[in-house]
C-alpha cells in the first residue's frame, strides 16, 4: 500500500548482503500487473524548448515534472514505477550527483532501483539530463 492507501503491485527489494544504497537493489511485479513503458523524459517545457541549459538540477526537475504527468496519463503514479535510469550529459560525477539527488527526493520513501549514468550527450539542444522508467499497476477488475 501506499501513503495514500493505493495498492501499488511494486515490491522492493534491498539486500542485506549487498552494499547500501539509496535505492532498492531489486524490485518485483505480480505476473497480472500492467507493464507502463516510458519514453525518455526530458527537460522541455510545453512548448518543447529545453528549460534551464547549464543546470543539471532545473533540468531534473523539469525531467521529474514531465514523468509525473505521463505517468498520470498512463494512470500510474510516482510509486508504481519499478525501475529508473537517469541520463547525465557530463563527466563529472558531481553533475551526476546534483541530478541524481533531485530524482531520488522525487520519489521520496519509493526508494526504485536505478541507474546513474555519465553520457557525452543527449538528443535535444542544451539538454543535460534524462530519465527512463518502467511503471507496474495493478488493474482494478
Amino acid at each position: 500500500m501506499t501513503a495514500t492507501g493505493r495498492p501499488t503491485a511494486v515490491e522492493l527489494i534491498q539486500s542485506s548482503v549487498l552494499s547500501p544504497a539509496e535505492y532498492a537493489h531489486a524490485a518485483t511485479a505480480p505476473a497480472d500487473a500492467r507493464l507502463v513503458f516510458l519514453a525518455g523524459s526530458c527537460p522541455l517545457d510545453a512548448d518543447g524548448a529545453t528549460v534551464a541549459p547549464g543546470d543539471h538540477a532545473a533540468q531534473a526537475a523539469q525531467c521529474v515534472a514531465n514523468l509525473q504527468q505521463a505517468l498520470t496519463d498512463a494512470g500510474a503514479r510516482m510509486t508504481d514505477v519499478i525501475s529508473t535510469r537517469v541520463l547525465v550529459a557530463s563527466a563529472r560525477r558531481a553533475d551526476l550527483v546534483t541530478a541524481w539527488r533531485v530524482v531520488r527526493d522525487a520519489f521520496g520513501d519509493h526508494d526504485v532501483p536505478s541507474t546513474l549514468l555519465g553520457v557525452t550527450v543527449l538528443g535535444y539542444d542544451d539538454q543535460l539530463v534524462e530519465v527512463e522508467a518502467v511503471a507496474v499497476v495493478l488493474d482494478a477488475h
